[in-house]
């Protein structure tokens, strides 16, 4: 187990309950759409340099996301993604010239509104759905994935609303994100952050979750359209209401 000890700045312990858990969080997000990256980021952030929290966890969802996606190829819905790369790409140019610090809670409790709305509320009209509307949603997402790693739930509650089966779904939002993440890895090596001490780390955890996510995908083949949006919609709420108290203990603390 020597070699656990020279992934990352972590002690070895924690190194291989991250690496443990990239593979879970993977599958739970082939399998339910969304979800798997929240709960790694919440687990990261108890063990992680604050510095360091947000680009590695980018890197590594980078890496999850993009197997996802070559898994997924044939189900990806290319209107939606050609549109979303070009937003994202001026969202991460944005987020790299601009220092931008909201009151703390507001971020988290904007976002939680989107996805409850987006998810329960009535269907977004078609304009907002089309390629006009899919750029300006990488823009603002991928600008908001640089301040905090909540975006994911914002990007997932949109391409439901475009995608019309729960394979599409998984597919295109994993294209979506591995895009995201990608330039979120240019952004943060633009500030200055140096990943080599902590690329051992991710290219493990990455090697995991790809293990994780094809045992989602076979899960995911087990469920209906129906039961998935249930699921997903379910997963939405939750990860949206944990922004509401997070929000609202940021703003009331």
């Amino acid at each position: 187990m020597e070699w656990l000890a020279q992934l990352s700045p972590l002690s070895a312990d924690i190194s291989l309950l991250l690496v443990a858990l990239s593979s879970l969080t993977s599958m739970i997000s082939a399998s339910m759409g969304i979800g798997g990256g929240t709960l790694l980021i919440m687990t990261m952030a108890q063990v992680m340099p604050a510095m360091a929290l947000i680009p590695v966890h980018g890197m590594v969802q980078m890496g999850s996301n993009g197997g996802r996606m070559l898994m997924t190829l044939r189900h990806i819905e290319r209107g939606a993604l050609l549109a979303f790369i070009p937003g994202a790409v001026v969202g991460a140019l944005v987020a790299s010239l601009l220092l931008i610090r909201l009151p703390e809670g507001v971020l988290e409790l904007a976002i939680a509104a989107f996805v409850l709305f987006t998810t329960w509320g009535p269907a977004l009209p078609k304009r907002a759905l089309g390629q006009l509307g899919t750029l300006v949603a990488g823009a603002v997402t991928t600008f908001l994935s640089s301040l905090v790693g909540a975006s994911g739930p914002m990007v997932a509650a949109f391409i439901k609303q475009r995608s019309n089966n729960r394979q599409s779904t998984v597919a295109t939002f994993a294209a979506c994100m591995t895009f995201q993440h990608l330039t979120k890895a240019f952004v943060f090596g633009f500030a200055g952050f140096v990943f080599h001490e902590w690329l051992p780390l991710i290219g493990v955890m990455i090697l995991s979750g790809v293990v994780g996510t094809w045992l989602g995908l076979r899960l995911l083949k087990r469920l209906s359209d129906n039961r998935f949006d249930l699921f997903f919609r379910l997963v939405l709420t939750a990860l949206a209401l944990r922004l509401v108290w997070l929000g609202a203990q940021r703003l009331l603390g």
